[in-house]
């Protein structure tokens, strides 16, 4: 157990770093992105880019086998399908992140460097969040 959350530490820092890094704590850069028709900023589609590589390259090695390298098993996903649920939870996350420039991971780096936007945008998401466990069973 100790050596599974060092790991989670360990790969969360270096996830926070790299945000901090890139500049993808900043909604200015984000919104900067998401403004193609204005002064477009191809850096966030770079950073995408890279993560997207390490994706890949961790789901194809974690794919060829059945238990992680600290010995728990690896489940891999198995729904494929496209609903209205994903749908509309694509369409409002990307709703949120076009209008304020931040997104969960970057909000919460943001929370440890004082940047006052956290702190308005990570409770406006747990309440989101609680706001959905409430409706999900009304909603099927």
């Amino acid at each position: 157990m100790m050596l599974k959350n060092m790991i989670g530490l360990v790969a969360g820092l270096l996830f926070g770093f790299g945000l901090l890094i890139s500049g993808m704590t900043n909604p200015a850069k984000v919104q900067g992105f998401l403004d193609v028709f204005g002064a477009w900023d191809i850096s966030l589609a770079l950073v995408m880019g890279g993560g997207l590589i390490a994706a890949i390259v961790g789901v194809q090695i974690a794919k060829r086998q059945k238990i992680s390298w600290i010995g728990t098993p690896i489940e891999m996903p198995t729904k494929t399908t496209i609903n209205k649920k994903l749908l509309m939870g694509a369409i409002l996350f990307g709703i949120g992140w076009g209008l304020v420039g931040i997104c969960p991971g970057p909000g919460i780096v943001m929370l440890g460097t004082g940047v006052w936007q956290a702190y308005v945008f990570i409770p406006a998401m747990i309440i989101g969040m609680l706001i959905y466990q409430w409706l999900e069973p009304k909603l099927n």
